[in-house]
Order: C-alpha cells, then sequence, then structure tokens
C-alpha cells in the first residue's frame, strides 16, 4: 500500500481527494492535513464535510515545517491541494524526500516566469522545482508522469480546453487564421469553499468574468501550443464544466475526418467518453470523465466541440488521482472506475 498524504484536506477539492484515496485499493491515507492558521484545524472530516460522516477518523492537522520535512522522506506521494503561494512555498521541502508531489493549484503549469508572475501577482523563485515539474494532462503524459517527481496538476478549464482542442492542433486541422474560441461555464464549487458574496447562492446568475484576462488562458496556449480566447462563466451550479469551442478547420476537412481522429485518439482512454450528442453537466458531475461531441458545418468549415466535466473530479482530484496512478506505477484508472 502506498502511504498519501493530503495538505488542503478541508477544501472542496481536498475533501474529494480523500474520498478517492480512503476508497482507493493500493492507497493507505496516512495524514489529512490544513494549513496552521486553518479555523478547521482539529476538526474531523466528517465535521467539515457531511457527505464524509464515514471518515470521522481522520482528523485535520496543521502543517508545520517539521511535518513537511517529515512527510518528504515517509509519505509514498503527497497531494496539494492548497493556494498557489503556499504550494510554491513548500514544493521545495516536500519534493526533497522519496515523496511524489502532486500540486492542484497553479503555481507549477506555466514555464514561463514572466507570463506567471503577470497573472498570479507574485515572482516565481523556486525555479528548480518548476523546471522538474511535469504538466499533468494525463491522456498526453502517461509517459512522462511514470518518471514524474513533481506533478503539476492542470487547471480545470483547461483539461477540459485542452482534451477538445489538442487532437485537431496535433493533426494540424486547425485553421491558423483564427484563434479557437473557447467558452465554457462553471458551478460555483470551482471558486473553492470560503464564503464570498460573488459566490453566494443568492447572488449567483450566469455572468462572464476574467474576460481576455484569466489565467487559464496562457496555461491552455502554452500546452496546446497555439493562442485562444477564453472566455470563463459562472454558473448557479454546484459541479461540472461545460466548454463550447468554436474552431475554424483545415479547408476541405469533414466531419468524417474528425470522426476518425477522435476515435482514433481516444480510442485507448477510458476516461474520455465520445459521446453521440453534446453532453451535459449532469452527465459528468461527480465522475472522473470527460465526454466529448463535435459537430462540423461543411458550408463554412467551422466546428464546434464540446467538452464537459466536473470541476471538482476530472478538473481536479481525479485527474491528480490519474496522475498518482501513473507516477506509482498503477494503471490509470486505478480507484476510478472498472474497465473489462
Amino acid at each position: 500500500m502506498f502511504k498519501i498524504a493530503v495538505i488542503g484536506a478541508s477544501g472542496y477539492t481536498g475533501a474529494q481527494l480523500v474520498s478517492l484515496i480512503a476508497g482507493h485499493p493500493q492507497m493507505s491515507l496516512q495524514h489529512v492535513l490544513v494549513s496552521e492558521n486553518s479555523a478547521d484545524a482539529g476538526k474531523t472530516m466528517a465535521q467539515v464535510h457531511g457527505h464524509l460522516a464515514h471518515l470521522s477518523q481522520y482528523v485535520l492537522t496543521p502543517v508545520s515545517d517539521e511535518l513537511l520535512a517529515e512527510l518528504a522522506s515517509e509519505m509514498d506521494g503527497i497531494f496539494l491541494a492548497t493556494p498557489h503561494e503556499a504550494s510554491h512555498d513548500w514544493m521545495a521541502a516536500l519534493s526533497k524526500g522519496k515523496a511524489k508531489v502532486f500540486d492542484l493549484s497553479g503555481a507549477f503549469r506555466i514555464k514561463d516566469t514572466d507570463v506567471f508572475a503577470k497573472h498570479y501577482g507574485f515572482a516565481h523563485t523556486s525555479t528548480d522545482c518548476l523546471e522538474k515539474a511535469v504538466y499533468g494532462l494525463a491522456e498526453y503524459q502517461s509517459d512522462a508522469l511514470k518518471n514524474a517527481s513533481i506533478v503539476a496538476v492542470p487547471g480545470c478549464y483547461p483539461t477540459a480546453s485542452l482534451l477538445a482542442l489538442k487532437p485537431l492542433f496535433n493533426a494540424g486541422l486547425l485553421d491558423a487564421s483564427m484563434r479557437p474560441i473557447i467558452n465554457a461555464v462553471s458551478g460555483v464549487s470551482g471558486a473553492g469553499r470560503k464564503a464570498s458574496l460573488t459566490t453566494s447562492f443568492y447572488e449567483v446568475s450566469l455572468q462572464a468574468y476574467g474576460v481576455l484576462g484569466h489565467r487559464h488562458m496562457p496555461e491552455i496556449e502554452a500546452h496546446l501550443g497555439t493562442p485562444v480566447i477564453f472566455t470563463p462563466h459562472l454558473g448557479n451550479f454546484k459541479r461540472g464544466i461545460l466548454a463550447t469551442i468554436t474552431v475554424k478547420l483545415k479547408a476541405g476537412t469533414t466531419q468524417a475526418d474528425l470522426n476518425s481522429l477522435y476515435h482514433s485518439v481516444y480510442a485507448n482512454q477510458p476516461i474520455v467518453r465520445l459521446r453521440d450528442s453534446f453532453p451535459k453537466v449532469d452527465d459528468v458531475a461527480h465522475t472522473p470523465f470527460c465526454d466529448l461531441h463535435w459537430k462540423v458545418d461543411a458550408e463554412s468549415g467551422y466546428a464546434v466541440v464540446a467538452s464537459a466535466i466536473d470541476n471538482v473530479m476530472k478538473g481536479a482530484a481525479s485527474q491528480a488521482m490519474q496522475c498518482a496512478n501513473l507516477a506509482l506505477g498503477l494503471s490509470a484508472t486505478e480507484g476510478l472506475i472498472h474497465v473489462s
């Protein structure tokens, strides 16, 4: 059994990780941790998250410098469901030992430190860790993840967008004269558990935010290989992301071409489900799947690709689990789905 710790276990993503690890056949959850000043320190997982009432044996413990060093040497895997600054500052200590570290913040997703500083608001100084970090889009990085010691788990919007767009870009089917246009809607869990007026039930409607400046846009561009227009929206539902993406295709590209392409690329990727109709958020909520569907307009040469994920699962926790499975020598879907 692999010994596992979760730091930031009181948040939505941390709690989802705790649930996944507790049910994993090859992992043993050793520590559930929060920051030193967390109001949840000393509480059980059951007290903080009612749906984890069966996991009342796990008590949220505050981290310390001494404990970070202990985790690095004694754990096999450490999940960081922490703010960007905390992941940035703790990574050097956590990655000094045998533990493989899976960071769900944005601290190590962007290699260009100037771009990082512009979008995250602080200078990136953990350059050695940044150089080692493998971007954890599991369907495309399986070989690199097998040897990774630090994994930057992708953002939720980039996951939905990249799984839809990478087959087209890699096959050279995108018309470079037009940027892919990504319109994506997320549930309020994407904003985290901390109370905020903007995510209050009464205040949430449907609106765009971070227009032409969201930090996930440079992440998508860096790992796709071409500029995009990305517009995120906040929706009045709890979990899930639906990304509707419009692209201009190379002249002569047909519906049959895209059908063949997507089925070829994802034939051996059971987490990605290719649908016969456009997916909806309810299809993927509380699951590790990404659902894709596409349609080509032969007259105009445009295509629309829809991608649906659960932002807490495939957009965070279950994708981190895919990465951990691969890094620890297991099947990518271990503890997530049963595939015959």
